[in-house]
């Protein structure tokens, strides 16, 4: 069978292309996909030279249909909608048998490791398929990844009910965490950011308080909020230096703080900083992924119930949806054209 797909070439070099394919395994299955989102993630291994490997189809954020399936595939058959969880655990060793996939060392995952759906049609394994209920659309199932990023943090805590919850960073992953917190029975969610269409649209979204972290009066403001200065969860999505100092600046004492953002420049704190952990004893803990047991994890199925529920807004983080050819120029305009939300490439063949 033969697949149209977009590769990325060489470092900043995107180009349309076709390549054969076939099921890769017996427990695999063929899909053709839908819509496939674009993540931060993918633009190192576009812009910086950070992919495994050159030429490589990325994509793992994506929804699709299932066309043929191998002869060990048991609960998926054809015509299946689905969404994908593109980690590819090894299943064997100590951590996958205590469920902490996201910790396995010796996994594969679609779309940076092996291809993905910047191809129309590929091979994944059974295990990767979540079934797309019947109320959540194609365009929601392209979704799922991202915001079970989110949910991970908030399992980890043991949920988020009655919680003042913060989120640091308005990106897509951060205002679809904020719409869950929301969902989810939160006492109040903060987000903070740089940029105040961001805020703006946070607030849209159901945020109780927003504030720029680059303005010393909203800080004042925050710290100054008394019935927000207990019971605190922080997800730091950031990923900047000065948005860990930023929590721990602002966070309550004993507060629940996870790092969900990476960092991509050293991190050096002073002191006086860092005391801060231990004055306020604070509870810092990172967040690696989205799964946990049973594969893919309650992530998931949380995911599955606010999208089937109508409770989480996409159409506000969608920058627009592009065919391969205007995709493809959407990409290399990036480094002068910075996206104002979620990048979709749609596939033509539905």
């Amino acid at each position: 069978m033969i697949s149209r797909c977009i590769e990325v070439q060489e470092n900043s070099k995107l180009v349309i292309s076709n390549r054969k394919v076939e099921l890769n395994a017996d427990n695999d299955v063929l899909v053709e996909v839908n819509y496939s989102g674009v993540c931060g993630s993918d633009m190192p291994r576009i812009f910086n030279g950070g992919a495994h490997y050159y030429p490589i189809i990325l994509g793992h954020e994506f929804s699709a249909k299932v066309i043929k399936i191998g002869k060990n595939v048991k609960n998926i058959k054809e015509n299946d909608r689905i969404t994908c969880a593109p980690l590819v655990p090894c299943l064997k060793c100590d951590v996958c048998e205590k469920g902490n996939y996201s910790l396995c060392s010796n996994y594969t995952f679609i779309g940076s490791r092996i291809p993905g759906s910047n191809s129309n049609i590929l091979s994944i394994p059974e295990s990767s398929c979540v079934k797309l209920p019947n109320k959540v659309s194609m365009l929601q199932g392209a979704f799922f990844e991202p915001i079970t990023v989110g949910l991970h943090p908030i399992l980890i805590a043991g949920g988020c009910k009655d919680k003042n919850v913060i989120v640091i960073g308005a990106g897509t992953i951060g205002l679809l965490t904020l719409q869950a917190a929301v969902a989810l029975g939160a006492l109040t969610v903060t987000v903070f950011d740089i940029d105040q269409e961001k805020l703006a649209l946070a607030k849209k979204l159901g945020a109780t308080h927003t504030f720029n972290s680059l303005v010393n009066s909203d800080l004042e403001k925050f710290l100054n909020l008394k019935t927000i200065a207990s019971e605190q969860l922080i997800i730091e999505m950031a990923g900047s230096p000065s948005a860990f100092e930023l929590v721990l600046n602002i966070a309550a004492p004993r507060a629940e703080v996870f790092l969900v953002g990476t960092l991509h420049k050293d991190l050096s704190l002073g002191y006086k900083t860092y005391e801060k952990i231990l004055r306020k004893e604070l509870k810092i803990q990172g967040s690696w992924m989205n799964y946990s047991k049973a594969f893919p994890g309650k992530e998931w199925d949380i995911a599955a119930e606010l999208f089937s529920n109508n409770q989480i807004d996409i159409d506000s983080l969608i920058e627009g949806i592009f065919e391969p050819s205007s995709f493809v120029d959407r990409i290399h305009s990036l480094p002068i054209n910075q996206a104002t939300g979620k990048i979709i490439l749609k596939w033509p063949n539905f």
